[in-house]
């Protein structure tokens, strides 16, 4: 029997729902951009398991629903107390029929799937219920921990007036165990932090070595009400994962300027010994309000990479050199060292 390693878990917010440092994002398992068999999602998962992630992340959305059973499947044999899984909702999946169900591919929307379904925007109270049972229905699971809101951003008002108000009263029930927000922007993120109680909100690709965007607002609203960021998009994509002419960043092709800062931030991390993807995971924890980063895989090889990233040691004069080199702002708190009551330069 190989030994399973363990991860360091956080408590989102102040209830009692812990996650790992690491989790795992299964949008790669429900087929994004290209396919992915049943076997390599199924050693995805179980390599996560095998390097101590107990956190996972899925969404109707992600494969028009694959990813969530695959997910399902793969951890439905393993104990239930020892994971924690988050799903969302705001995207309800509405069979096609007739001529429509062979209409082609998902991959206007990014999966690599049949076109079985399409999704219908929706922030009611009734449709957070409608989704959260076809969640529990597809992962075959008695129950999912932590549900957010996904991508509400041009649905603010029924985000705020009917669907969080049902998370909330599901959570008073106990059918979910915490409740939060993901999106891609850090604005309505910290309205969600300053004018609910949710327990957690994922920003995804604004707290990174190139993005410091949440670092204004975001991050400090969560700290001081005592509430939880998890960490997505700490590659932008793929740009600090392999900086090179034609990598990509926040979907598109990288900007000249930012490939350069990324070949620059490569350079200093080499120089200590560090491989970009290693200080760009554990950049993050910095923050103490960052309870987990998110990493998208789609393989066993992906998973373990991810794990050793996060245990690759970093030198703090590594962190001190970024910032002399004008490639991290000022005041920006880095793994390591204390937090800094008042901005300081990062030296």
């Amino acid at each position: 029997m190989h030994h399973t390693r363990t991860l360091a878990r956080t408590a989102l917010g102040a209830g009692d729902v812990a996650v790992t440092a690491l989790s795992f994002g299964a949008a790669g398992i429900g087929n994004l951009f290209t396919p992915v068999g049943t076997a390599q999602a199924a050693g995805a998962v179980d390599a996560a398991w095998d390097a101590g992630i107990r956190y996972f992340d899925t969404a109707p959305h992600y494969g028009l629903g694959l990813s969530e059973r695959r997910l399902g499947d793969t951890l439905r044999t393993r104990p239930r107390h020892e994971y924690v899984v988050s799903t969302k909702v705001g995207r309800i999946l509405r069979p096609l029929t007739g001529s429509g169900s062979r209409a082609g591919d998902d991959l206007a929307h990014g999966f690599a799937v049949p076109a079985t379904h399409r999704r219908v925007w929706d922030f009611s109270a009734e449709g957070v219920r409608r989704s959260i049972d076809a969640s529990l229905r597809r992962t075959g699971l008695d129950r999912i921990d932590i549900v957010y809101l996904h991508d509400p951003d041009g649905h603010p008002r029924q985000a705020f007036g009917q669907a969080y108000p049902e998370l909330e009263r599901l959570r008073a029930e106990g059918a979910v165990g915490a409740i939060g927000v993901g999106m891609n922007q850090t604005a309505m993120l910290t309205r969600f932090l300053r004018d609910t109680d949710v327990d957690v909100v994922l920003a995804a690709g604004r707290y990174t070595l190139l993005d410091q965007s949440a670092l204004t607002e975001l991050l400090p609203q969560a700290a001081e009400r005592g509430k939880s960021v998890v960490v997505g998009g700490v590659f932008n994509s793929g740009l600090l994962a392999d900086p090179r002419p034609g990598a990509p960043y926040d979907y598109a092709a990288a900007p000249a300027p930012l490939l350069e800062r990324a070949l620059r931030l490569k350079e200093v991390t080499a120089r200590h010994g560090v491989p970009l993807r290693a200080a760009a995971l554990q950049f993050p924890f910095g923050s103490p309000a960052v309870a987990s980063v998110l990493v998208g895989t789609r393989s066993a090889e992906e998973v373990r990479d991810a794990a050793a990233m996060l245990a690759h040691p970093v030198p703090g004069d590594m962190w001190a050199e970024l910032c002399a080199e004008g490639l991290l702002p000022d005041g920006v708190p880095v793994p390591g060292a204390p937090v800094p009551k008042e901005p300081r330069p990062c030296a």
